[in-house]
């Protein structure tokens, strides 16, 4: 198997500090209860299958999400029109409160940022939010800009990567970047695929913002970032734009494709960095789902204690695509901070079909 060399900061210069997180919810909360509720009374399945679904929905680990509307609206169609203005409007209020929060928390004003990053998946605007968000917060007119639309789940952490790249190439900027994800928008009550039944369970909305610096900071230092994109995967997650808007794709066997390699993979990432197996203290892993999650610990041989940050995130707000990542590393930061010298590895995996490894190492 041929993976590219790791790509990372240059040795005698400082490494990437991520200097602070900030998450930001929408008011309105789905319970798995509300899920059991509206299920077979939204959509038009046969009785034994929405049995067997409500199986799965006690498996999959998610008790709540938050939804920018009332459950009672989000379950109504609405032209892709409509739901795109409404994905701009939430995009740019959740974004903001996220960027205004980490902002606060770093210390720092938005002129101080050099680069703004923005991800999310789940709807389309341009002028994309990082322009928005300039006139709003009083960024500087040359901030730089990277917008990112196509990368799905895997784009929080590709986000973090790409800030460490232009921190090596501009030693001492500031690197925001704000992940936006409202995937209620694309919630779609006439679509009986088992892909779709399956998102209506696990996906919630929300927006996480961190601030990458190459100035002296305490915090995780981005020591090595790597990709990898699986062959012949194309068709194993992503979205069918239509008239109704978004219908996700995501294969059924995403779990065993990815237990199949992520030992290899993990392995091989730490082995062409130096380092091993059980000199790894934090594992900040994007969930996906909890049989993902599951397959993942077995075949790295972890147990849920190893990862309890990613199964509270998943159970408290469900998958948020993109922004999940930088919800697990807040609590990580929050609530299970590595002592000084320790390293961590961040994992999240999305359309391409695609896994996004960072090394990390507590200053």
């Amino acid at each position: 198997m041929n993976i590219p060399e790791s790509s990372s900061p240059n040795g005698h210069k400082p490494h990437p500090t991520i200097a602070a997180t900030a998450t930001a919810l929408p008011p309105y909360r789905i319970t798995r209860d509300d899920v059991k509720y509206y299920f077979g009374r939204v959509f038009e399945v046969p009785e034994r299958r929405v049995e067997a679904m409500m199986a799965i929905v006690d498996n999959a680990q998610v008790h709540n999400r938050h939804s920018i509307f009332p459950i009672d609206y989000t379950i109504e169609p609405r032209a892709l029109a409509k739901t795109n203005n409404e994905y701009i409007e939430h995009a740019v209020k959740l974004g903001r409160e996220a960027a205004e929060k980490c902002l606060e928390r770093a210390g720092m004003r938005p002129e101080d940022i050099d680069l703004i990053i923005t991800v999310s998946c789940t709807g389309f605007m341009i002028p994309s939010l990082d322009a928005h968000l300039i006139k709003l917060m009083g960024f500087r007119s040359n901030v730089r800009r990277m917008p990112f639309t196509e990368l799905g789940c895997a784009a929080g952490a590709m986000g973090l990567s790409r800030a460490a790249d232009f921190i090596a190439s501009n030693p001492g900027s500031n690197v925001l970047i704000i992940s936006v994800e409202l995937p209620s928008l694309t919630f779609q009550r006439k679509d009986i695929t088992q892909a779709n039944l399956i998102s209506s369970i696990l996906f919630g909305d929300g927006a996480a913002a961190v601030i990458v610096t190459g100035q002296k900071r305490s915090g995780p230092q981005i020591l090595v970032t790597e990709t990898y994109t699986f062959p012949d995967s194309l068709g194993a997650m992503g979205f069918d734009l239509r008239d109704s808007g978004f219908h996700i794709i995501l294969d059924k066997n995403v779990p065993e494709m990815i237990g199949e390699r992520i030992k290899e993979l993990v392995h091989g990432f730490l082995d062409r960095n130096g380092k091993k197996r059980e000199e790894i203290k934090g594992w900040i892993l994007h969930p996906g789902g909890a049989r993902l999650l599951g397959t993942v610990e077995e075949k790295l041989g972890l147990c849920k204690c190893d990862t309890q940050p990613s199964w509270d995130i998943l159970g408290n707000v469900g998958n948020l695509s993109s922004a999940t990542i930088l919800f697990i590393l807040q609590e990580w930061l929050e609530k299970r901070p590595l002592k000084a010298g320790e390293h961590a590895i961040a994992a999240a995996f999305g359309p391409g079909f695609s896994a996004e490894f960072l090394l990390l190492q507590w200053n």
